[in-house]
């Protein structure tokens, strides 16, 4: 992909040290055996430090340091924020806030994706980078402006409303039919003119949800426009590979990746843990599924993630020694061929001075440095797994448009957020030692054992066919509360609920019942769940078990359905996790699944990749005791030969090279 074996690599930033740090800086790469290094990410203010003006003096240092010294370079366009200069002269490109306020330069990504001026003098730098640079031997990559949306997806000023009526025509043809798929009709919001239609600021109630799909739909395109110009200066310069850094993670909603990653050469996310949330490394494992879900399974580059702790969480907790390293190997067990860094040296001042860094403030007479070497080394010897692929023969949907659909303003239950039900139908999945693919709700479905279905709230006719027919073909699928629900103009399917999956899951609902926060009901099962029930029949599906109190006691909380040659199950309410992960478990043993790992709290992953005649099995042992696991071969951390029984100690990883199959 970035040339042979597992590549390590890292954001370098140095217009933020003097010169005589270079050499340093280049001298300790080597000796961790950094492979690629990320360069002019936020380069603007240096490279064109005065309208029309550039010097380059001092990036052609540093590209030929790096190029002198054998690292290679990820080089970035240098875009990602607007100069001093460009919004003193051009205030106009700042981005409004959906209450209309301005937001000011003194961050980043202070630029209106809708901004031509923006773009304009955006481009030129590009084409002064491109034509520098572009046949240079050490670029191996274009790293295109940085996290695109991350703060600045959407903007609510007149350019970004006029660009969004120029996605609407081109979407719906006519006015009439922009009403027909809004359902303008309600509350008096039928339109007679394109002029009239607006962009969907904050308003003194609920706002049109079809109105904030679309512009959720358009935001995305709007800034993959914006990267496919980047792209396109650049192919005139260069036959390098091109990508830009996803940010595919628990906080971060506001692009449909599945339409960015077919313009990918190479996908690439940043990811870092998130102690905001229950299980920060479940949450890991599933971006990384994600990531390679997105790479259409083939490997992909970790482009980000953190030494140590963060700089923007509440409370940025540093990692336990080991636990760097057993992150960045469970992103290559799960199909990164390349773990990258933010950033090689820690900063001295700015916003981010307290994020961790590969060289510490305290410098290199550190554990941190000590176990980046470690890393480097287990790298190194991880090299002949590069280009294998993750074997998964069960499937998860997962599906950005239902994400912002499903957490609209106006909805049955604001306890009930997609991604919540997502993380928790993985978890179930992880715990049993499943391996998943996180794939699109349009993906080939054919070669999977059983496909999980969570929350998927928003699904069109289409997809939902395709579903349909992979079941009746023989297929299992599992699909849990709240999806089927509306068709992709956020209209609700008429008859009852689960709207698109009815026959398929051979049920009807009649009506939602959300409970409250705490509430509980209990099942016949002796399972217990909470937040959500439905006033459910079966029409041609089985219980498998009901309610013995609460609202609706004596109908069905889970149910399965023999539909075709296959089978379909529904969970109809959110059981407690143990619960969830008996019923996934029977799902599991019907489509007759075989886990790889161990059956318990996830602790411990399992994961295969393979190039078809060999596997290598990555074992990652999260837990605090030493475990062992059935296999034979040859392992490659320690170099061990491994006759039948392999033992991973606690928070370590070891990768077992099995015998050719």
């Amino acid at each position: 992909m970035l040339g042979s074996g597992i590549v390590l690599g890292c954001d370098y930033n140095p217009e933020q040290w003097s010169a005589d740090v270079w050499q340093e800086d280049v001298r300790l790469m080597r000796q961790a055996g950094v492979d690629l290094v990320a360069i002019n990410i936020f380069g603007w203010s240096y490279l064109e430090p005065r309208p029309g003006e550039y010097d380059f003096a001092g990036l052609d240092r540093v590209v030929e340091l790096l190029h002198e010294h054998d690292i290679k370079i990820n080089l970035g366009t240098g875009t990602s924020s607007p100069p001093p200069w460009l919004t003193t002269l051009h205030p106009e490109i700042l981005p409004t806030a959906a209450d209309g306020t301005t937001r000011y330069p003194g961050g980043r990504q202070a630029w209106c994706p809708s901004s031509p001026i923006f773009r304009r003098r955006a481009l030129a730098l590009v084409e002064q980078v491109a034509r520098r640079y572009g046949e240079h031997p050490a670029v191996v990559l274009w790293h295109v402006s940085n996290e695109l949306g991350c703060h600045n997806a959407h903007c609510y000023d007149e350019e970004t409303a006029e660009a969004f009526r120029r996605w609407l025509r081109k979407r719906y043809g006519t006015v009439d039919a922009l009403n027909d798929g809004w359902g303008t009709s309600f509350w008096s919001q039928r339109y007679g003119d394109w002029s009239e239609v607006g962009l969907p600021r904050q308003a003194l109630s609920a706002r049109n949800p079809g109105q904030q799909l679309d512009f959720h739909r358009f935001s995305s395109d709007e800034l993959l426009d914006y990267y496919r110009d980047e792209v396109e200066v650049l192919r005139r310069h260069s036959t390098v590979p091109i990508t830009t850094n996803f940010m595919v993670t628990a906080h971060i909603r506001n692009l449909d990746y599945w339409t960015w990653a077919p313009e990918m050469d190479v996908v690439a996310n940043d990811h870092y843990l998130d102690h905001r949330l229950a299980a920060p490394t479940a949450e890991l494992a599933f971006a990384a599924d994600l990531t390679r879900g997105l790479a259409g399974g083939q490997p992909w580059i970790l482009m980000e993630q953190s030494v140590g702790a963060v700089s923007w969480q509440p409370h940025n907790l540093a990692k336990a020694p080991g636990e760097m390293t057993r992150n960045s190997l469970t992103h290559v067990a799960r199909g990164a061929d390349a773990v990258c860094f933010f950033q090689w040296r820690a900063s001295a001042q700015g916003a981010e001075k307290f994020h961790s860094a590969l060289i510490p403030h305290a410098g290199t007479d550190t554990e941190a440095w000590r176990e980046v070497l470690t890393l480097s080394a287990t790298l190194d010897r991880l090299d002949e797994v590069a280009g294998t692929t993750v074997e998964a023969d069960v499937a998860v949907l997962f599906s950005w448009q239902s994400w912002w659909s499903c957490d609209g303003e106006s909805r049955p239950s604001h306890s009930v957020r997609y991604l919540d039900q997502v993380h928790r139908a993985y978890q179930a999945l992880r715990d049993l030692g499943v391996t998943a693919d996180v794939l699109a709700p349009a993906a080939d479905l054919d070669r999977y054992r059983l496909v999980v279905v969570p929350c998927l709230h928003l699904i069109s006719d289409r997809e939902a066919a395709a579903l349909g027919a992979y079941v009746a073909a023989g297929g299992h699928v599992l699909v849990t509360f709240y999806s089927g629900i509306v068709d992709q103009d956020d209209r609700v399917r008429l008859g009852g609920y689960p709207g698109a999956f009815r026959d398929l899951l051979g049920v009807t609902v009649e009506e939602f019942g959300p409970l409250l926060p705490g509430d509980e009901v209990a099942l016949d099962t002796g399972a217990r769940a909470g937040l959500w029930t439905e006033r459910l029949r079966t029409t041609t599906a089985e219980p498998v078990a009901r309610y013995v109190d609460g609202p609706l006691p004596g109908v069905a909380a889970v149910t399965r359905n023999a539909y075709g040659a296959g089978t379909a199950w529904y969970v109809a309410t959110e059981l407690r996790p143990d619960a969830l992960r008996d019923v996934v478990r029977d799902a599991v043993g019907a489509a007759a699944v075989r886990p790889l790992g161990p059956e318990g709290d996830g602790s411990v992953e399992v994961v295969r990749r393979s190039d078809g005649h060999r596997g290598y099995l990555f074992v990652v042992n999260h837990g605090t005791h030493d475990i062992e696991y059935a296999v034979t071969g040859q392992e490659l951390v320690t170099g061990d030969a491994v006759d039948g029984l392999l033992r991973v100690p606690a928070g370590a990883v070891r990768v077992v090279r099995e015998a050719v199959r």
